[in-house]
């Protein structure tokens, strides 16, 4: 069995390819995979159905993967894997051909034509959407569909990821803690595998079960929970990178929080799209003047940490106030829309109908923005096929560090990443399975010998050291110090932190600038809460007793925002910690005391000291699995005779009625 945690596009995608659901890839590895696809709460709910942005794809005729790879680079800021990268675009063009013969409904022009847009730090229009500003409700949805339609796909809902399971180093499974009150079907009704789970955790008094697993994928996205101010659903809390932490796989990465520059400084800081600034919007402060051409040659369309960062330090100078958005620049296009109100609403339909449920005319007036986390650029390390540094567990999405953002993510492409490395991830962990009965191909092999061992599936120089032109990577065994005496201030014992002072640390001292004075408080601070919650949990996970029905679904909301914050602890903590010690700016990370970008990029990567046979911290090139570039194919990739071609798609097909120039202006 596969279990798979998380049910956003990273998950769908990943249990589509170990199934033989979707690609002619998945279609050669077999159809003999049984998959537990395990979401937080309903099926649906994930960070994707929240996504607007598009889908950054070369798919039409004045296109290539190789000028969408560049912009990737430049907007990662010297620490992408330029492999990854390659993966990334090129594959890239394939599962989106993948999705369009599936019918998923983006949107077109009347001749049937794709529509595109161009976005912040993209040198061509390749953004595509569906429904306008609703393109991860959209693709939610249709491939949610397909995995409806999948037998050997099993849905468990409202399961809350716990734990990993290790077993003679190796994960063998999960462990989750059930909402025995909520629903499970998700649509499909609960098969005879599914029901004997929820029964399993009915007759457990604290209704946690371990679920056992061959190999298991993590697929939970990210944590904008972290902060007060965000775009993130309230599902985002880091669970899955927290749990491989604790469970010894190396993390890297996390001081890149990317903090969206436009979001409602109102109501729920609904995200106000890049789109909107493609198409023309303006950033003013208070006065009413516009400064973005005074920061960037690209003013609103300059990379997202550029105008965000920019975005911050005017509402500094205003004493916090937000700046304002002006669409009154936004050129309506010929053709359908008369006005600008009619394009905004037939453009934008589920950002016009927010703005005006609270009252503004944003057709007609500017509306209030700020800076709200967005995306986490770091995360699990995994390589290029998802694997992480634990056998048996993988990772693809928002939480793992796949090496395709760097220090700053690219718009629109954070759904074709978790598209592209969710399906390689089940391919991957369906083979790794079935060739090798419990070996592992290791993240970081230093020696021919450990290479040796998989040559039988990947073709050996899968694994080499990386090239020069590779990102340089230092490993620290750390371990997070024992806080467990301290007292606070009025002499009792230190209260668990709640939500609001977890945002308050994180918003005020690792936010969109950072300093060493406010790092280090944050560290101390973190470093305590984090040492209380998790000792918390832990002795709560222990004391199996028996709670009445009532009691029972009262106590679940509360264990799991528990456990959430134990997540967001952890997360808190080492993004801090990482942040402390990256002297330096680069990408989304800003240090007001270290402005400048060093020469050399180097990846940090931390592994939980406890969890490995290192005594001491060690700082250390590490060599990289890469995938060569110069002989990468996504066939050559699912080959059942695990060759490699030596050929390279030049130009990867083009989707019938991609060729539609139109005029840069609509998506």
């Amino acid at each position: 069995m596969i279990v798979i945690v998380g049910s956003g596009i990273a998950g769908l995608s990943a249990a589509l390819a170990a199934t033989g659901g979707l690609g002619p890839e998945a279609d050669a590895v077999g159809h003999d995979a049984e998959v537990l696809l395990v979401s937080k709460g309903s099926f649906l709910e994930s960070n994707t159905l929240h996504a607007q942005g598009g889908v950054a794809a070369a798919l039409f005729h004045d296109d290539d993967p190789s000028l969408h790879a560049q912009d990737t680079l430049a907007a990662g800021d010297g620490l992408c894997d330029p492999t990854a990268v390659d993966v990334l675009t090129t594959a890239g063009v394939q599962r989106m051909n993948e999705l369009l013969a599936e019918g998923v409904h983006f949107d077109r022009a009347d001749d049937g034509s794709l529509l595109r847009g161009l976005e912040a730090a993209h040198s061509k229009p390749r953004v595509v959407h569906a429904g306008g500003d609703a393109t991860g409700r959209v693709l939610e949805h249709d491939v949610a569909a397909l995995v409806l339609a999948n037998p050997r796909i099993h849905l468990l809902e409202y399961a809350f990821l716990t734990d990993l399971r290790i077993s003679d180093g190796r994960v063998c499974g999960i462990t989750v803690l059930l909402d025995v009150g909520a629903g499970h079907d998700g649509g499909k009704g609960n098969d005879s595998y599914t029901a004997g789970l929820i029964d399993r955790a009915r007759r457990s008094p604290s209704h946690r079960i371990d679920i056992d697993a061959g190999s298991v994928i993590l697929a939970t996205g990210g944590s904008g929970q972290l902060y007060p101010y965000t775009t993130n659903p309230e599902i985002a809390t880091g669970d899955g990178v927290a749990a491989a932490w604790r469970a010894g796989a190396q993390i890297a990465d996390l001081e890149f929080y990317q903090f969206h520059p436009t979001a409602l400084a109102v109501g729920e800081h609904f995200l106000i799209s890049e789109a909107v600034r493609g198409e023309g919007a303006q950033l003013l402060d208070e006065q009413g003047v516009r400064f973005m051409p005074g920061v960037d040659r690209r003013a609103e369309l300059a990379p997202r940490d550029v105008v965000a960062r920019a975005n911050f330090a005017v509402m500094q100078r205003q004493s916090g106030r937000p700046v304002r958005l002006d669409l009154s620049t936004v050129k309506v296009p010929d053709g359908k829309d008369d006005t600008l109100e009619s394009f905004l609403r037939r453009r934008f339909p589920t950002i016009d109908a927010y703005t005006h449920s609270l009252g503004f005319h944003w057709e007609s007036q500017t509306i209030p923005v700020t800076p709200a986390a967005h995306y986490s650029m770091g995360g699990i390390c995994t390589d290029v096929y998802g694997r992480s540094s634990i056998p048996g567990l993988y990772a693809a999405g928002e939480c793992a560090r796949s090496g395709v953002h760097g220090a700053n993510r690219l718009a629109s492409n954070s759904l074709l990443e978790a598209m592209v490395f969710g399906h390689r991830a089940g391919i991957s962990a369906l083979r790794d399975g079935e060739a090798l009965e419990g070996k592992h191909a290791p993240l970081d092999h230093t020696s021919d010998e450990a290479a040796d061992g998989y040559a039988q599936r990947w073709p050996h120089d899968h694994w080499q050291v990386a090239s020069p032109h590779a990102v340089k990577q230092r490993l620290t065994a750390i371990e997070i110090p024992d806080y467990g005496n301290t007292r606070s201030d009025d002499g009792g014992q230190s209260a668990i932190w709640n939500r609001d002072r977890i945002e308050h640390e994180m918003w005020t001292h690792v936010g969109v600038l950072r300093e060493q004075s406010g790092l280090e408080q944050a560290v101390s601070s973190l470093g305590v809460a984090l040492t209380r919650a998790d000792g918390c949990c832990r002795k709560q996970s222990t004391q199996e007793q028996a709670i009445s029905d009532r009691e029972a679904e009262h106590s679940y909301d509360e264990d799991v925002r528990a456990l959430e914050n134990r997540n967001l602890l952890t997360i808190g903590y080492l993004s801090a910690r990482a942040a402390l010690e990256r002297r330096e700016s680069r990408g989304a990370h800003a240090r007001t005391d270290f402005p400048d970008t060093d020469a050399e990029a180097v990846s940090r990567r931390y592994v939980l000291a406890s969890a490995t046979a290192a005594a001491s911290t060690t700082d250390r090139t590490l060599p990289i699995p890469v995938f060569s570039s110069t002989t990468y194919t996504e066939a050559s990739y699912a080959q059942s005779s695990h060759t490699q071609s030596t050929q390279r798609h030049d130009r990867p097909g083009r989707v019938q009625g991609a060729e539609n120039e139109g005029n840069g202006k609509t998506c």
